[in-house]
């Protein structure tokens, strides 16, 4: 028993880190969001030091998932998701829509108002995003391009092209994203025809 407890600690850190480079934050946002030392956090993810149920609450509530799903205690057999907001500082809401590491994620953004004239912030970082908007207008901004999707229009790109997503002044916007590592895309492709190579 001791064994099974020491291997699900020892695997916090890597999910913790894994989940940290998910938001795309840096350990110095997350201690300023968690009240938790950027050094704690290193070595927290390192698994330098092992994780208080003080220290996993915050942690749990910054990355909306719940400790079961933190510490990977095994399923109870109920497939519905935990639907926990995160909160962010600009005014927008993330729904994560999956619970399980790896792979393709789901997610639901609620974007505030936005502001016309902004300079967008653009960003890079490793994979692939689809975008389908919900309700009202979502602004793209991808390499040069300035694009306006209203419901029910979609977009993919590589995230490796400088990026940024925001409301316009017409209203807040939601829409779903899949966002997957490098080389995996949130779309279906057919088999190949038969004598035709992939």
């Amino acid at each position: 028993m001791d064994d099974e407890l020491d291997r699900t600690l020892d695997a916090v850190g890597p999910r913790l880190k894994h989940l940290r480079l998910r938001r795309d934050i840096t350990l110095t946002e997350l201690g300023e969001e968690t009240g938790i030392s950027a050094s704690t956090l290193s070595r927290l993810e390192a698994g330098l030091r092992r994780p208080t149920l003080e220290q996993l609450l915050p942690l749990a509530r910054a990355y909306g998932v719940t400790l079961d799903e933190l510490v990977d205690a095994p399923p109870t057999g109920d497939p519905r998701i935990n639907l926990r907001p995160i909160a962010c500082s600009d005014g927008s809401t993330i729904l994560p829509l999956t619970r399980r590491p790896g792979g393709i994620q789901a997610y639901k953004f609620i974007l505030p108002t936005g502001d016309d004239d902004r300079e967008p912030d653009l960003r890079t970082h490793e994979g692939y995003d689809w975008a389908y908007v919900l309700n009202g207008t979502l602004r793209l901004v991808l390499g040069e391009h300035n694009l306006i999707l209203k419901p029910g229009e979609a977009a993919e790109f590589d995230t490796r092209t400088p990026h940024w997503f925001g409301a316009t002044s017409s209203g807040p916007v939601e829409f779903l994203s899949l966002i997957g590592k490098q080389g995996e895309r949130a779309h279906v492709r057919a088999a190949p025809k038969a004598g035709q190579s992939e």
